[in-house]
């Protein structure tokens, strides 16, 4: 981010009771470092807010939530007194760090801070990390650590205050847990390296029964790996979904468009399509009974279904309704039939003028910071309970500068070392920790039985997915079409371990790549490393040494082979090359 973390140190002053009757935005627990999450809101609101003026329309307010830093001087201090550090280091599961962590004290310098947020805050909060490598230009750690949402509203302050200080703990431990120490120990950052400091925010939406959620949250990110049919990088992606940003962030399913575009048809071939690739269920805070489970990031959290939403009237602006007969989606829920969450009453007719702020953050943050962006929002809409939008600004990360996109040159795409290559591939990274590959035998391919194939290759990735082993994949023809007679009609689920897909062609089997199905809104939000692998002149397949590799599983039509060292992948986000290279 640019500018150290004492740049914006002044927007923090040290925590007092007169914070809640104020207009101030942050404040702080502790001396230590405020970490990257911290300061890059510290920047949105210094650098950013007061540029929107212009972008936004009348009727949208655009704000950081208000929040309580602990800085990372509590946490070395709870790691000390509570002498937790033999118990990160010994490589114990997750859920036995999260158990000792559990039972250390807290510092007794933030618990009375702790107590009085609880006893002037009523609504949910959400407590995340905020460590100093978080948001980092060079390699921002994005999900990497513990977010926990808390419903914060039992009676008597002090359960509240113990559910917080169960959440805080937990985001302590999240630092030691396994997929934090791998993805430091796979950019060589030293364990002892890492400040964590944690953010206690509330959490932006409104509360129906036992619910609480906000309208939308959203993704949105300045530049495009993965730019959807039509569109260029250059003109970014939004990917929006109902509820908490749990959905996006994790993968699941969301609408994804070029904010250019918003009213552009989308990559699918029919209303039924679209009706089948639909949000069905949200992320909402449990508002009512929970099971105890304070190790758990999900412990108060619950997936309602996208009927029980309607029922809170929070479809208005979200939601269109299939049409049977005439097979197609129209925007809006005035009339019966399914819903389906394409946001076309906002997309398309504009009823709010969401997309128009979204388009003014990204161009205001990336004038701002020198570099493409990506912004997390959520959003409580105009409507029966309130006049106007509001839209909370919950995270700005750099995305990588020029200089450290991924270069692969023509010359890069042949070799003796190349299994694969292309110059028609989606994303944008390395990728050097793969050994397994799966692929359909071009010796046995058949057209007709493609069905049966799509089964074969599911059982594969649930065997390797068991084993938490990611692999290259390649097939014939289109993955997850519709039309078993262009490729294989696998479903996500079935290809959900593969780190790298590949579409390979035949001569009986050469449609284009796969960029006309929901198969690519899920390539993006997995950032699955994408090849289309013509016939022709370009680089090919290299069979050969795929049949010289240890055979670890085979059926009928696939086989899985794994190879003595570990394979690398690279794509070119820019140029569109990429090439996938075997060490021996």
């Amino acid at each position: 981010m640019a500018g150290s973390d004492k740049e914006h140190r002044g927007l923090f002053p040290p925590f007092d009771r007169r914070f809640f009757e104020s207009d101030a935005t942050f404040t702080r627990v502790g001396t230590g470092v405020l970490g990257g999450k911290a300061e890059g809101l510290a920047f949105v609101h210094a650098e950013v807010i007061s540029l929107l003026s212009g972008g936004c329309p009348n009727g949208v307010e655009v704000s950081v939530p208000r929040m309580m830093v602990i800085a990372s001087d509590m946490f070395d201090a709870f790691m000390q007194r509570n002498r937790l550090e033999e118990s990160a280091a010994d490589g114990a599961p997750d859920e036995r760090v999260a158990h000792a962590f559990m039972q250390g004290e807290l510092p007794a310098e933030m618990l009375g801070d702790l107590q009085a947020l609880v006893e002037s805050v009523r609504s949910p909060l959400a407590v995340r990390s905020s460590s100093l490598l978080e948001d980092a230009l060079a390699h921002p750690f994005a999900g990497v650590y513990g977010t926990k949402m808390i419903p914060n509203h039992q009676p008597a302050a002090s359960d509240r205050f113990a559910k917080l200080t169960e959440a805080v703990k937990f985001v302590y431990a999240s630092t030691y847990f396994s997929a934090a120490k791998a993805y430091r120990q796979g950019l060589r950052i030293p364990e002892g390296q890492e400040k964590m400091a944690v953010i206690v925010q509330e959490v932006i939406g409104e509360r129906h029964g036992s619910r609480f959620y906000p309208e939308v949250s959203g993704v949105a990110r300045s530049y495009s790996y993965y730019p959807l049919p039509g569109a260029r990088s250059e003109e970014g992606m939004v990917s929006l979904a109902l509820g908490l940003g749990k959905t996006v962030v994790d993968g699941g399913t969301c609408w994804t468009y070029t904010p250019s575009r918003p009213s552009a048809p989308p990559p699918v071939g029919s209303g039924r399509a679209l009706l089948d690739a639909t949000q069905t269920n949200f992320w909402a805070v449990n508002m009512g009974a929970a099971p105890y489970d304070p190790a758990r990031e999900t412990e108060y959290l619950f997936q309602p279904s996208l009927q029980e939403a309607e029922g809170d009237g929070t479809l208005l602006h979200l939601a269109s309704t299939y049409d049977a007969v005439s097979d197609r989606v129209r925007p809006g829920i005035g009339r019966p039939g399914p819903r389906v969450l394409n946001f076309g009453p906002m997309l398309e007719l504009s009823t709010i003028p969401l997309n128009d702020c979204v388009r003014a953050m990204l161009a205001c943050s990336r004038e701002r910071l020198g570099c493409e962006v990506e912004v997390e929002f959520a959003a409580c809409l105009a409507g029966r309970r309130r006049e106007t939008t509001k839209l909370g600004f919950l995270q700005l990360r750099p995305m990588a500068s020029p200089g450290s996109y991924v270069t692969v040159d023509v010359e890069d795409l042949w070799g003796d070392e190349v299994l694969l290559a292309s110059e028609r591939c989606l994303g944008n990274a390395v990728v050097s920790d793969i050994r397994d590959v799966v692929y359909v035998k071009p010796g046995s391919f058949d057209a007709g039985k493609t069905g049966r194939i799509a089964q074969e290759v599911g059982a594969m990735n649930r065997a390797l997915l068991a084993e938490g082993r990611k692999y290259v994949l390649i097939g014939f023809g289109r993955w997850g079409t519709s039309d078993p007679w262009l490729g294989i009609p696998v479903e996500w689920g079935q290809i959900s371990g593969a780190g790298v897909l590949v579409e390979a062609a035949l001569d009986t089997m050469q449609p284009e790549m796969s960029q006309g199905s929901h198969f690519f809104h899920n390539l993006v939000s997995t950032h699955t490393l994408f090849f289309s692998v013509p016939l022709g002149a370009g680089p090919q397949v290299d069979w050969q040494w795929l049949k010289r590799q240890e055979v670890v599983r085979e059926s009928d039509h696939v086989r899985h082979v794994r190879a003595a060292t570990p394979l690398s992948a690279h794509v070119d986000g820019r140029s569109g090359r990429g090439v996938v290279m075997h060490h021996g």
